[in-house]
């Protein structure tokens, strides 16, 4: 088992080190506003779970998840990342993170961004697209047969390769979606992201384990090539 260092531990983050504790992983936890912090988080989670500073969470990981706003990934530590797979779960909001220019012209994507400042790092992008709830609710063990997928993507193959076993672990099947420049494909808005896994056919929320929702690779691979470019839409 490996340990998980997490960059970010609102929804997302905080979601991923439980499905990671759950599959016997161990994880370091940050967040913006301190260690202390997050004790109730790592309490909840128990001992394979601890918080510590950015920095030592970004030392401690075999594989770190970086689930911050856009606006503050230049603030996420590059030295201990260095050589390092990063799992990237970034979205840009103008709203929230301000207008950034190489984005609105699309001229690159979020995790290009992220991989520029994390130069010596290995980035995937993954976990952007799915909603805390149902990364929670729709894992399932290896085998199962209405497994559901999450896509990736990454201009490494060792790195994409690591993070489709850490996937496995966690209850889902990765999608390979390529390079990282295509990534914009399961951005926000577009036909692969948050939506997609809202088909609850209960009628209740937050959806159960046996909702029956399941995102299969073939559904994945019809919304990634419906997307357009948001200049198309």
């Amino acid at each position: 088992m490996t340990t998980i260092g997490l960059i970010g531990s609102g929804n997302i983050g905080g979601t991923v080190a439980r499905l990671a504790v759950n599959a016997g992983h161990d994880v370091v936890l940050s967040n913006s506003r301190g260690p202390e912090t997050l004790k109730e988080l790592v309490d909840d989670l128990g001992p394979h779970a601890r918080a510590a500073t950015a920095e030592e969470a970004a030392a401690a990981g075999d594989l770190v998840v970086v689930s911050v706003p856009l606006r503050a990934v230049d603030q996420v530590p590059v030295e201990p990342l260095r050589g390092k797979v990063v799992m990237d779960t970034c979205n840009y909001y103008p709203q929230r993170d301000g207008q950034i220019a190489a984005l609105d012209d699309e001229s690159t994507t979020t995790s290009e961004l992220v991989q520029e400042h994390l130069s010596e790092s290995r980035v995937v992008k993954v976990f952007n697209n799915i909603q805390y709830v149902h990364l929670l609710n729709l894992a399932r063990p290896a085998g199962s047969p209405d497994r559901s997928v999450l896509a990736i993507a990454g201009d490494d193959a060792y790195a994409k390769a690591a993070v489709t076993t850490f996937l496995d672990s966690i209850g889902y099947d990765a999608y390979d979606a390529g390079p990282l420049a295509e990534g914009w494909r399961y951005q926000r808005d577009t036909p692969a992201y948050a939506g997609l896994y809202n088909g609850d056919t209960t009628g209740t929320w937050p959806p159960p384990p046996d909702s029956g929702i399941q995102i299969t690779a073939e559904t994945m691979r019809e919304k990634l090539a419906a997307a357009v470019r948001y200049r198309d839409m």
